[in-house]
């Protein structure tokens, strides 16, 4: 089972890491978004998965354990005798997983507990307007979606970069991003490694949401304009905790606003090819298949630790 781990839990995460940064930038964002975040958690699912079956492995090594479900202790040792502490260390990374997976989802009800605010608010035309100083705007997402935007973001863009914003925002909706950061989200909660992955998404779904409201407002440089001048007005106040919703001009990672602004000024396009995105889907794939004979492999060594005691 030791091979199991190595591929699933070391190897195949920093492989999608080192994949994902040689390709991201080279792939379309809409689906590029997409495709990452499912491989991410494809990823991270076989990770936790083969994690799960070696803190089993390391329960059937207890004898009391192993004497009630009528299974030989030592048999079970014997399959990774040369590595008797990765299972212990399983036990170890699964409730350091468990506890990361636990905040991720709290941080993410923060949001449902925002969609519920604005429920029952009036919306015109999808778009709820709030009365506060706050230069926010933002997607929620529910049936139907809305778009929440402060006075005080529609004071400060002109009526075609508040256009822009709608049109961005409307497109968080309309391509599903909001998932996509959950999805994304988790897996770097269940994989250390797959961290930097869950802000490569954010950033490719703003990404994509910015050549969406391009395309809208047929000009890219109001787009650019729009981004940047809510940004600069929001730079240095106090941010409502809008949950799994990113906001317009705050970034969820520290750099992400001035490389949108370029991408859309350098006329990086949503363009490009989409068959190199194969490549991390099938490494995630990969990691899955495998994890699903590590789990048959678990199972077999515990039929074979019941019959050594019969």
């Amino acid at each position: 089972m030791f091979d199991h781990f190595v591929w699933s839990v070391v190897a195949a995460p920093v492989a999608l890491v080192v994949v994902i940064a040689l390709l991201a930038d080279r792939l379309p964002p809409a689906p590029a978004a997409r495709v990452l975040a499912w491989s991410a958690a494809g990823t991270a699912l076989a990770s936790v998965l083969n994690v799960v079956a070696f803190a089993v492995k390391a329960a059937a090594e207890i004898p009391a354990v192993a004497g009630y479900f009528g299974w030989s202790y030592q048999t079970v040792i014997a399959d990774t005798g040369n590595v008797r502490w990765v299972p212990w260390l399983c036990v170890g990374l699964l409730v350091w997983a468990a506890v990361a997976a636990g905040r991720v989802v709290r941080r993410h009800r923060g949001g449902r507990a925002l969609a519920a605010r604005w429920a029952g608010a009036t919306a015109r035309d999808g778009v709820v307007m709030v009365r506060s100083p706050r230069v926010e705007a933002f997607a929620v997402p529910g049936r139907p979606g809305h778009v929440v935007v402060t006075t005080g973001m529609r004071k400060i863009l002109t009526d075609q970069q508040y256009e822009a914003l709608l049109a961005h925002e409307q497109a968080h909706l309309t391509q599903g991003h909001p998932p996509l950061m959950v999805l994304s989200d988790l897996a770097g909660a269940l994989h250390p490694a797959l961290w930097w992955v869950s802000g490569r998404v954010g950033y490719l779904a703003e990404r994509a949401a910015d050549e969406h409201a391009a395309a809208a407002v047929g000009d890219r440089t109001v787009v650019a304009r729009a981004i940047g001048t809510a940004a600069l007005a929001a730079h240095g106040r106090p941010s409502p905790p809008a949950g799994r919703f990113a906001s317009f001009a705050r970034p969820r990672r520290p750099g992400a606003i001035p490389r949108r602004v370029a991408a859309l000024l350098g006329h990086q396009n949503a363009g490009g090819r989409t068959w190199p995105a194969a490549i991390p889907a099938v490494l995630a794939a990969s990691s899955l298949i495998w994890t699903g004979e590590a789990l048959y492999d678990l199972v077999e060594l515990l039929v074979l630790a019941h019959g050594a005691l019969h």
